[in-house]
Parts: structure tokens; C-alpha cells; sequence
């Protein structure tokens, strides 16, 4: 056997360069220093902080200065071949191969780490193409270009997404109207309370809701965008701005015959149907949960690092509380699970709010933290049951 085939059959293959390919990679990094791995990413192989992106502008931060690592320092850090700017096209499961816009590539493991992109809403009018997405930082690029020396920004969604965005926004001077189907703020993370304190606050700060209604359509108008909503508003805006939520990337693993679902089916060590491909992130569902959070995310790694070098390690999820980057009401959220049984209990406490979801025996299920309360986040999330043991 050559050295060629040795290498390639010791080898670990990524697609994908964001925050849950370069954590496996680390990962693997610290049990292994030497075994060859390839990262092939449409983008330039760079490492940012994604979640930075929705905090950026009151930061003064442009997209270039989010960048941390080029992508030739994270090369060379890691020890590892980044082909960026690379389109996958097709995955050969019974050859093990790749193919790339830079050709066939062999694999003997295969990590799909593919993300998920942003939902688009169909819409009517003579400036629908004008809608803009941020999922990564060419987008941000861009979106930072159409509002520069701009004063009003709508946002779709008033979920995790669009609320940090419309916080960051009007920190950076920008009036902002969001609008929402759902009749509350987080409709999805918080009890009814907490969502109108959150609603409250950035309202103070400079954001206009129209919730219950959705957008119809965009058009041109003059130097300026006006959309027409379903209950008949109309509002004039600079730039639109989409997050009403995520979708996984499927298209890639259905085509190839891995099976999928909201997102691309794992069991607990990580493992797709098919043999030597593995997913995480975004993209992967394991046990029916799609968690687009950091800490799952960092989770999955650490137990599919050692996975893919010989040491099967099963992936566990503790409670995870999510910190929602909303500086006019910080806000701390582990939502109960979908199937639990209980009931919200809030209140008011001295600079903030506390809402516990609590069982019927009085079992601590889930929190929202706000303000002041947030404080009480570390207490509170040894109270919880684990989303995965």
C-alpha cells in the first residue's frame, strides 16, 4: 500500500467552515495532531463569530473587522488543507467521493457541517428582490452597504434573530419597524409577560411592532421601499431585512440518499445513514431536536471529535440556556421542551423578571431571565432536567 492511499484512508473530510466545522476540528486537534483533514467551504475559509454579526454596528464593527483568523492562519493553526471557495456538487456514497468544482475528492470520513439558510417569504411587488437575508458575512457585507448613510430599517420576524438585530440597529441610530405573523416578541422562548417587557423596552428604544400581520408585498418608491402589510399598513423604509427563521441545508445529503427530515437524521455519536458520513450543526437533527444555538453546537463536537478517530463517545445535551443579545432588556431563555407539562409562572422583581415553567409536583422545566434576574441563570440551570442524557 502507498502513502498516497494510507493518507487518504486515515483522512477526515468537512464541509462547512463555520462555528460547528472549525470546533470539530479543534476538537479532534486536541486528541490528534497529525491525522489528515480537508475543509472544503463555498466561503474563504475565514473564521468570525456568526452571532456577532447581530451586534456588530453598535460594536462600530464593519465586515472585514469580524473576521478573527484568515483563512490561511486557520490552515496553518490547525494543520489541516482548506479548499475555499469550493461548491460541492455531489456525494458518491459507494465510492466515498466528492465532487467539487475542483474536482473528485476521495474521503474515508465525511463530516457534513452545512448550516442552514434563511427563509424567504414569497412576495409581491416591484421591489421584492430587494429584500435582504444576513447569514453569513458576505451578506452582512452587503446589508451594511445598502443601509450606510440610510435612517430607516424593516425587519420580518420578531424572533431571537430579528430582535437582536432591531436592538443593534437602533443603537446605531436607525429607526426600525419589525413585523411578525405571531402576536408577541420570541412568541417561541417566552411566556406572554416577558415578551411584553422585552416588546416594551426596545419600543422605548426606537422599535415600531406590527405584529399579528405579515408583509404583502414591496415596492419601489421614489429613493425609498413602501410595504404594503396584510392588514393594510403601510410603511416607508430605506431597507427590508428577513429573519423569520432557519431552514437546514438538505438539498446535498437528500441527493446523495442520506436520510433527512427537519434536518439531516444522526443517531447519538453522530452518525447519518450512511456509512462514514457524520453531521452536526445547523444542519443535523439527532433525536428529532434542530438546536441552531452555540452551545449545542460545541456539544456535538466534543462528541463527534473523538468518534471519528476510534473512540465512539455517545452526544448528551445538559440544559442550555440561551442568551439573547437584546442590551435594552437583557434576556436569558432555556424554554421546556415541546411535550412538557406545566405552567408559567412569572414576576416582577426590582430591575428585571423572573418566569419559571414549573411541572405540577413543581419541578423547575424551563426559565426566562430578564434584567436583573438574569443573574440567577447559573442557579436556576442546575435546577433543570437534560434536553439529551
Amino acid at each position: 500500500m502507498n502513502q498516497e492511499t494510507q493518507s487518504t484512508q486515515a483522512s477526515i473530510t468537512i464541509i462547512g467552515s463555520g462555528l460547528a466545522g472549525y470546533t470539530v476540528i479543534r476538537e479532534i486537534r486536541k486528541l490528534d495532531k497529525q491525522i489528515p483533514i480537508t475543509l472544503i467551504t463555498k466561503e474563504p475559509g475565514y473564521f468570525y463569530s456568526k452571532p456577532m454579526l447581530s451586534t456588530a454596528l453598535a460594536n462600530k464593527k464593519d465586515a472585514k473587522q469580524l473576521i478573527s483568523t484568515p483563512s490561511v492562519d486557520m490552515a496553518s493553526q490547525l494543520s489541516i488543507t482548506i479548499l475555499g471557495q469550493t461548491e460541492v456538487h455531489a456525494i458518491n456514497l459507494e465510492q466515498q467521493e466528492i465532487k467539487t468544482q475542483q474536482g473528485v475528492i476521495p474521503y474515508s470520513k465525511l463530516v457534513l457541517a452545512l448550516g442552514a439558510d434563511q427563509i424567504h417569504l414569497p412576495l409581491q411587488g416591484s421591489a421584492s428582490n430587494a429584500v435582504l437575508t444576513v447569514n453569513d458575512l458576505e451578506d452582512y457585507e452587503k446589508f451594511r452597504q445598502q443601509i450606510h448613510g440610510k435612517k430607516r430599517v424593516a425587519i420580518l420576524g420578531a424572533g431571537l434573530i430579528g430582535c437582536e438585530f432591531a436592538n443593534d440597529l437602533v443603537l446605531g441610530g436607525f429607526k426600525v419597524d419589525v413585523i411578525d405573523m405571531a402576536p408577541q416578541a420570541l412568541g417561541r422562548l417566552l411566556p406572554q409577560e416577558a415578551s411584553q417587557e422585552l416588546a416594551s423596552k426596545l419600543h422605548s428604544a426606537g422599535v415600531s411592532w406590527h405584529f399579528s400581520t405579515t408583509l404583502q408585498s414591496v415596492d419601489h418608491q421614489d429613493s425609498v421601499l413602501r410595504l404594503t402589510l396584510a392588514n393594510g399598513t403601510s410603511l416607508l423604509c430605506d431597507a427590508v431585512l428577513s429573519a423569520i427563521g432557519l431552514k437546514p441545508r438538505l438539498e446535498l445529503a437528500k441527493s446523495a440518499g442520506i436520510r433527512t427530515n427537519i434536518g439531516i437524521i444522526v443517531n447519538r455519536e453522530l452518525e447519518t445513514s450512511a456509512k462514514n458520513v457524520y453531521s452536526l450543526g445547523d444542519c443535523a437533527e439527532v433525536d428529532g431536536l434542530v438546536l441552531p444555538y452555540v452551545m449545542p453546537i460545541m456539544q456535538a463536537a466534543r462528541a463527534l471529535a473523538p468518534g471519528l478517530i476510534g473512540q465512539r463517545t455517545a452526544l448528551s445535551y445538559p440544559a442550555m440556556p440561551v442568551m439573547v443579545k437584546t442590551p435594552a432588556m437583557p434576556t436569558i431563555v432555556s424554554p421546556p421542551a415541546k411535550n412538557a407539562n406545566g405552567q408559567w409562572k412569572t414576576k416582577i422583581i426590582d430591575g428585571g423578571l423572573e418566569a419559571r415553567f414549573e411541572s405540577a409536583d413543581g419541578k423547575l422545566l424551563g426559565f426566562a431571565l430578564m434584567g436583573s434576574a438574569t443573574a440567577q441563570r447559573a442557579v436556576l440551570t442546575k435546577e433543570l432536567p437534560p434536553l439529551l442524557s
